[in-house]
């Protein structure tokens, strides 16, 4: 069990009660939501979060891929608290700005590579991306080519859960019951070296996938394509991380067709893979825009940024007519209290060289990871530094899954949790985005913890005849 570490007063079962009773979650698994409620989380320090019975956990997600810097960080704390005394709120629209917003838009563009120079904020992933397809269809209207509207994705890309987000994100599990936005999008095929043909090559698998972009926007017609979506690494979708070379010839085929290239670093940016932006320095391309929230503040308050480069913005930026506006925006766009917590996170990772720190326990963590290839079930350790994946399988050989009631990647985590670890469970992954400050020490408990948690659930699956091996 977890072990108790402090003595809380909150009332348990009256928060439980509340949040069964009246707060909606995502993503909920109604079948069981009424009878078990939720675990409250009240309190966190550094990688580890407390229940309200005062029981630790050490977080192997990160809050959702996001608590880069680790929690309860006080100089992050104490920034937020100056900063809402100073200028709580204040609106964008027009030609009115504050400090916090001017700087972080400048401190983005020096981050940025290539000429993404110019930055729109936004409160959350979801709506960054949504600014992106907004802008870029206004982007081709200026230039007079109306008919690019269509934008390819990726099946299994996750790019967020508003209506026109979720239209581009690829993962079907995700769609039930809910409407898309209709012939808008077209999904490419996932382009994940594990689950290649048999006998073929990567390299063979990397020449197919590209050929999969460049078939589909010759099928949709070049002059209705505006745009291709993708994730650095997918993370959602199972920490895919493509084979060598994928992003720089699909940004090629881009440029070929005048297709934009969005690159989705909503998680892989600020630090996960040991760069401020994954795109360049890991992945070589420079795409026109970049995405990003999460680790952007850290999670310590809802921001996202939209990152357009310099062609892009000269186009935008012509005046319309007489009196026309460039009509996007948000209540809370470049909010000045969320900003300053952006600028703070960006001085405390450079000044404690948190991405250098994520270069050398990274490897590590893959390391480890790696160990656990001995079990019977475990199928494929993927990812790269701290965005990682454990992908659990029926039969090693032939990558077949176990039965969906098996529901193996739940209850990996249900074992972890009682353990006293938090990993995310993902139909049959378990994917793991711990805060970035992570100790090599705190590696080897996570390790230890998810290896014992897979034991004991290939005992059950066997005790159950949900599994024979």
């Amino acid at each position: 069990m977890a072990a108790t570490m402090r003595n809380f007063r909150y009332d348990t079962q009256e928060l439980w009660r509340k949040d069964r009773d009246h707060n909606i979650h995502p993503w909920t698994d109604f079948a069981t939501f009424k009878e078990e409620g939720s675990l409250v989380v009240a309190e966190s320090e550094g990688c580890y979060v407390y229940d309200s019975e005062g029981a630790r956990y050490l977080d192997g997600i990160g809050g959702l891929w996001c608590v880069n810097i680790g929690y309860g960080n006080e100089e992050m704390a104490l920034a937020i608290a100056e900063q809402a005394r100073r200028m709580t709120y204040y609106s964008t629209f027009g030609h009115i700005t504050t400090p916090p917003a001017a700087e972080l838009a400048a401190k983005l563009a020096e981050l940025a590579p290539g000429t993404l120079n110019h930055v729109f904020f936004g409160t959350g992933g979801s709506m960054s991306n949504d600014t992106a397809i907004r802008i870029i269809h206004f982007y081709f209207n200026r230039l007079g080519k109306k008919n690019k509207k269509k934008i390819i994705a990726r099946t299994d890309g996750y790019h967020g859960s508003t209506y026109l987000a979720m239209s581009m994100t690829g993962v079907a599990f995700d769609h039930q019951g809910f409407d898309l936005a209709p012939g808008l999008v077209r999904h490419i095929p996932n382009p994940n070296p594990y689950r290649r043909p048999e006998g073929m090559s990567v390299e063979a698998f990397c020449d197919e996938k590209v050929a999969d972009l460049e078939n589909a926007i010759l099928e949709l017609g070049p002059e209705n394509v505006a745009a291709f979506i993708a994730e650095p690494i997918m993370g959602a979708g199972g920490v895919v991380v493509p084979p060598p070379g994928y992003h720089r010839r699909t940004r090629e085929v881009c440029d070929r067709y005048e297709v934009l290239y969005i690159s989705d670093e909503v998680v892989t940016g600020f630090g996960r893979l040991g760069h401020f932006f994954a795109s360049e320095p890991v992945f070589d391309f420079v795409p026109d825009v970049i995405t990003c929230a999460k680790g952007l503040s850290s999670g310590y308050l809802p921001l996202s940024a939209t990152i357009l480069s310099d062609e892009i913005y000269d186009v935008i930026s012509v005046p319309q007519a007489e009196g026309a506006l460039f009509t996007h925006g948000f209540t809370y766009s470049g909010h000045p209290v969320c900003c300053a917590a952006g600028l703070k996170n960006i001085e405390i990772m450079e000044r404690d060289d948190i991405c250098g720190h994520v270069l050398e326990v990274g490897p590590y963590l893959e390391e480890q990871l790696a160990t656990l290839r001995d079990l019977p079930i475990v199928g494929d350790v993927r990812g790269k530094r701290f965005m990682m994946c454990v992908e659990n399988v029926a039969d090693r050989e032939t990558r077949a899954l176990l039965p969906d009631e098996a529901a193996v990647g739940a209850r990996i985590a249900v074992h972890a949790q009682k353990r006293g670890v938090i990993v995310r469970p993902i139909a049959h992954l378990n994917v793991l985005s711990p805060p970035l400050t992570m100790t090599k020490r705190q590696v080897d408990e996570l390790v230890g913890v998810l290896r014992e948690s897979i034991v004991a659930t290939m005992d059950d699956l066997r005790s159950e005849g949900l599994w024979s091996g």
